[in-house]
C-alpha cells in the first residue's frame, strides 16, 4: 500500500495524528476499464459516459470512520452530497445497497452499527480497492459488461473488476 499516496487522497497531514477529521471529501471514482459510476433506476451503475452523458457521473462523498483502526484506512462512502450511502447488507449473500442516510450521521455511530457502510481503502501504484468492513474478503466491483450495478465479490477477475481510479475533485 503507498501510505504516502492514500494520505495524500485521505486529506491526512503529517500534523493529523489519527486521522480524526469529520470533514467530508468528494472524489471521483472509475475502474480500470473507464466505466463511470452513475445512478439508474435507484441504483450505482457502472458504463462508459461519454459526452454530454459524463455530466452523470456520480460523484463519491467519503468521510474517515474514526470507528476503525485508522491502519486500515476506514471510509464510509455516499453519492449525492452524502444523503445515500454505500452499505453492505446483513443477508447470508452480501451484497451492495444504496441507504437514505446522511453520511455525516453515520461517522458518529459505534463500529457495530456504522461496520455495513465501512470500505477499508488500499492503494497499490495508484490502483485502489475496496473492502467491505462487515463483510471481509469482499470487494466493491463492476461487471465486465457495461451498465451493471455495482456490486460486491470475493472473486476477482475479468468478470469482476475490483480495481478502481479514486480522485478528488
Amino acid at each position: 500500500m503507498g501510505d504516502s499516496q492514500t494520505q495524500e487522497l485521505l486529506g491526512c497531514t503529517d500534523g493529523d495524528k489519527g486521522y480524526a477529521q469529520a470533514a467530508v471529501f468528494r472524489s471521483r471514482i472509475w475502474d480500470v476499464n473507464q466505466k463511470s459510476l452513475y445512478l439508474q433506476n435507484n441504483e450505482l451503475v457502472a458504463g462508459y459516459l461519454q459526452g454530454p452523458n459524463f455530466a452523470l457521473e456520480e460523484k463519491i462523498y467519503w468521510i474517515h470512520n474514526r470507528a476503525f483502526h485508522q491502519d486500515k484506512f476506514p471510509i464510509i462512502l455516499s453519492i449525492q452530497d452524502g444523503k445515500r450511502c454505500l452499505a453492505c447488507s446483513s443477508s447470508a449473500w452480501p451484497a451492495l445497497q444504496l441507504e437514505n442516510i446522511n453520511i455525516t450521521d453515520l461517522h458518529k455511530d459505534s463500529r457495530e452499527e456504522s461496520g455495513r457502510f465501512t470500505f477499508f481503502l488500499s492503494n497499490k501504484d495508484g490502483i485502489w480497492r475496496f473492502e467491505s468492513a462487515a463483510c471481509p474478503g469482499w470487494f466493491l466491483c463492476t461487471s465486465s459488461r457495461a451498465n451493471e450495478p455495482l456490486g460486491l465479490t470475493q472473486l476477482p477477475g475479468p468478470s469482476h473488476v475490483v480495481d478502481f481510479y479514486f480522485q478528488p475533485c
